[in-house]
């Protein structure tokens, strides 16, 4: 696969097809970003014919929002190469950089982002329990989940009483991404295993190459990644730079 990064081009048009989406639950580019950094980085495969109508929202695609074939078409091609540059990102161990909108002051919130990724994790909540429970390691969610909870409808779930300061939200921010790539090499043995035995199942069953797991018409690879004609990284110096889009 030639693995480059979506054009600030296709992203707005990634971004166009999502805002079609009626459902009140249906992902903007950021909540789509922070959904799959979780997918790929945890501990169970998660194969598109389940994540893809959590996206748009329900179980049946929005016959509104893809008027034509060629649309729907886009979208998927769209949503693979996306997947694939976060997926060879985090295979790359050269640090993840979530993609972040600013709000109508021009702040990078990363609540969204930080939603995705919890809906991602509820996919396979089970998955995700010994992190949770892991004395030394589970701190890899905290400031993932302090975004996501920030303005949580019950005041008792919000992580602080007081306005979190710009400050504050920066180091949050810088703690998330740093978090996804730890929470990647905290799975990666899980994630072979599943890989493993995913590759030997299809072997007996001679539906697909070893290695492969065959889901409709796409073929998630043993390494988590859809392949594409057209695939994507997302790329940047060691540590942590946010990648900012207004809305």
């Amino acid at each position: 696969m030639n693995l480059q990064p979506l054009t600030d081009a296709e992203l707005n048009k990634l971004a166009d097809v999502l805002k079609r989406f009626g459902d009140k639950r249906a992902m903007n580019l950021e909540m789509l970003d922070g959904f799959f950094a979780a997918l790929i980085c945890g501990p169970n495969d998660v194969p598109p014919s389940e994540y893809l109508p959590e996206i748009w929202g329900g179980d049946m695609v929005n016959e509104a929002a893809f008027r034509t074939k060629p649309i729907l078409q886009e979208f998927i091609s769209l949503v693979t190469r996306h997947w694939n540059a976060t997926c060879d990102t985090l295979q790359s161990g050269n640090g993840f950089l979530p993609l972040l909108l600013n709000d109508e002051s021009g702040v990078a919130c990363a609540n969204d982002w930080a939603n995705g990724f919890v809906r991602g994790m509820e996919m396979r909540r089970d998955g995700w329990a010994d992190l949770m429970d892991d004395e030394e390691q589970g701190g890899s969610l905290i400031p993932i989940l302090a975004l996501a909870h920030e303005h949580h409808p019950d005041p008792e779930m919000r992580p602080y009483k007081e306005p979190i300061s710009a400050e504050m939200r920066e180091k949050l921010i810088v703690g998330a991404a740093a978090g996804v790539m730890a929470i990647y090499d905290y799975f990666e043995a899980e994630r072979m295993v599943g890989a493993r035995r995913r590759g030997s199942a299809a072997t007996f069953r001679r539906e697909a190459p070893k290695g492969n797991r065959r889901i409709g018409t796409a073929s998630v690879t043993s390494a988590g990644c859809l392949p594409s004609t057209i695939a994507s990284t997302r790329t940047g110096a060691k540590g942590y730079q946010s990648r900012t889009r207004p809305t």
